[in-house]
């Protein structure tokens, strides 16, 4: 029994050969074997990692970016190209705004104008109106002026009246006092004659 044991520890019954039957080919392959060992190890790992991604393929060998990517695509821009189409979005809004906010001024200009142009209506009315007011009062002092000549001219020819009565009254009086008034100024006028003759 105990060269059976004997026979398993020795690490060239591995093959199944003695070392009576080849001696040399087996001290050869004692060196050899373990080289070639590890190689068809790997070999077979290779093998089944080649099984493992056909079984499963576009997961072991897929680029954690490229998993990455599309996992935050959904939420936020991730790369430069989307960073930029962003950018310009946002600038077209901001002149979208700024747009409205420039009809919004023309439309307060245009109601300042229109406003403008209503008070400057109101205040042409109003002028006019204050115009027309004037002339009213220029037509009220013409006519006062008219009732003041009418009073002076009634009260002229109310004298009138009174003195072609009193002249009806006292007439030939009157008569003698003219022709009295007459001489005396026939005299005087003798008067003035003689005078400068006699110098």
């Amino acid at each position: 029994m105990q060269p059976q044991s004997q026979q398993f520890q020795h690490p060239l019954y591995i093959f199944g050969r003695s070392p009576a039957q080849q001696p040399q080919q087996v001290q050869q392959q004692q060196y050899q074997q373990p080289q070639q060992i590890p190689q068809q190890q790997q070999q077979q790992q290779q093998q089944q990692q080649q099984q493992q991604q056909q079984q499963q393929p576009g997961i072991l060998f897929q680029p954690p970016n490229l998993l990455n990517n599309t996992q935050i695509k959904t939420t936020v821009p991730f790369n430069g190209v989307e960073r930029k189409i962003e950018r310009e979005r946002e600038r077209e809004r901001e002149r979208e705004r700024e747009r409205e906010r420039e009809r919004e001024r023309e439309r307060e200009e245009e109601k300042e104008i229109g406003s403008n142009t209503e008070r400057e209506g109101r205040e042409r009315e109003r002028e006019r109106e204050r115009e027309r007011e004037r002339e009213r009062e220029r037509e009220r002092e013409r006519e006062r002026m008219r009732e003041r000549v009418s009073e002076r001219e009634r009260e002229r020819e109310r004298e009138r009246e009174r003195e072609r009565e009193s002249e009806r009254e006292g007439g030939g009086e009157r008569k003698r006092e003219s022709e009295r008034e007459r001489e005396r100024e026939r005299e005087r006028e003798r008067e003035r004659e003689g005078g400068g003759g006699g110098l």
